[in-house]
């Protein structure tokens, strides 16, 4: 009689801890398979200048920003006047990767909002956006000198996700 109950209360139980392991996480630390492995490289045409090409290759040797960006994002207008002061203030080379977008909404954005990027490439079809692991937008990695990622923030980046640790990674890599 008693093994009746404890089958149903054993479920219950494994099925309590799970949730609670789960209801302890920060939704917004999404695994990335990505951190410290190479960034995938890429060749795409550049926002402002469709004639120019982009690749990764060519921030070899700097800690640069990836920000994953698109002009029909709402969550990309919250972060952008955070990454326009980080551009004003030289921290580190933000590149933009703009997300499956029109080129012409893109720079209507950048000319209406400011253009925080010291160059935006191209993902018309979001494959590099692919490569990256990116969920959705805005998604930003911190790429150090030797080509790797060391840091994928998903979401808007606020003021305390960049003090306390976009901005300590950045100083500590370019140390190194």
């Amino acid at each position: 009689m008693k093994v009746k109950y404890l089958v149903p209360l054993a479920i219950f139980l494994v099925i309590a801890v799970f949730l609670g392991v789960g209801l302890t996480r920060d939704p917004r630390k999404l695994p990335s398979t990505m951190i410290d492995k190479p960034a995938p490289q890429f060749s795409l045409k550049q926002v402002q200048a469709l004639d120019k090409d982009f690749s990764p290759a060519d921030m070899k040797g700097q800690v640069w920003m990836l920000n994953v960006w698109a002009s029909w994002c709402t969550a990309c207008r919250v972060e952008h006047p955070l990454l326009v002061e980080i551009h004003n203030a030289k921290v580190v080379p933000v590149v933009g990767l703009d997300y499956k977008d029109k080129p012409e909404d893109a720079l209507k954005f950048l000319q209406q909002q400011g253009d925080p990027y010291i160059l935006s490439a191209l993902d018309l079809e979001g494959r590099v956006g692919i490569d990256y692991g990116v969920y959705g937008v805005p998604e930003t990695f911190i790429i150090d000198k030797n080509g790797r990622i060391r840091h994928k923030h998903v979401g808007p980046i606020t003021p305390e996700a960049l003090q306390k640790t976009i901005l300590p990674m950045i100083a500590e890599l370019k140390k190194s």
